[in-house]
């Protein structure tokens, strides 16, 4: 596979039921293993600007990918891979280092959110989980993909995790975003 221009999301660090709060979301682009670019953003703990903040981070911004370190981003603040894929035009692969745990997250969403529907719909409509050791030795990456094939994801994500197991975009936007964040 030639070197693809991926995006990577992450978010930075907070403090989980703190009304109002917000943290950064970080998105990297990286060709090989090389950045290129990286943009923040503010988003708001458990709000629902999650989508519209990553979308106007991502204008005009040429890639051939999107790797998101999750479906939810500060918290519940919710992306949904389906509308950013139609609207960047490029495949999605949703990552995690865990297995998701839809029944949980579910559960969650009806115990502390009103509009649990409008956050659980992104969330149900990504598919099948699927796993692939991105490093020897390592355990496996969990992810879900939009617009492309689980066979082309692994090799994405195999040929993308070059330091860890987990995607080298994904990893660096992780680092930025944490260490921006991080209390002193």
């Amino acid at each position: 596979m030639s070197l693809l221009s991926l995006v990577g999301v992450e978010d930075g660090s907070f403090e989980a039921f703190k009304p109002g709060q917000s943290t950064l979301l970080c998105a990297v682009l990286m060709i090989g293993d090389r950045v290129e670019t990286l943009r923040l953003g503010r988003i708001t703990v458990d709000g629902r600007d999650a989508m519209d903040v990553l979308l106007s981070m991502l204008v005009n911004t040429r890639c051939d990918a999107v790797i998101l370190g999750g479906v939810s981003f500060a918290g519940f603040n919710v992306v949904d891979p389906h509308r950013l894929s139609d609207e960047l035009g490029v495949p999605v692969i949703v990552s995690s280092g865990d297995r998701p745990d839809s029944a949980s997250v579910l559960n969650a969403l009806k115990t502390h959110f009103s509009d649990w529907e409008d956050r659980w719909t992104p969330i149900a409509r990504l598919g099948d989980v699927y796993s692939v050791t991105t490093k020897t030795g390592s355990p496996p990456v969990f992810f879900e993909v939009v617009k492309e094939s689980k066979a082309w994801a692994e090799s994405v994500l195999r040929s993308s995790s070059s330091l860890t197991r987990i995607p080298e975009p994904v990893r660096v936007a992780g680092i930025v975003a944490r260490g921006l964040t991080r209390s002193a």
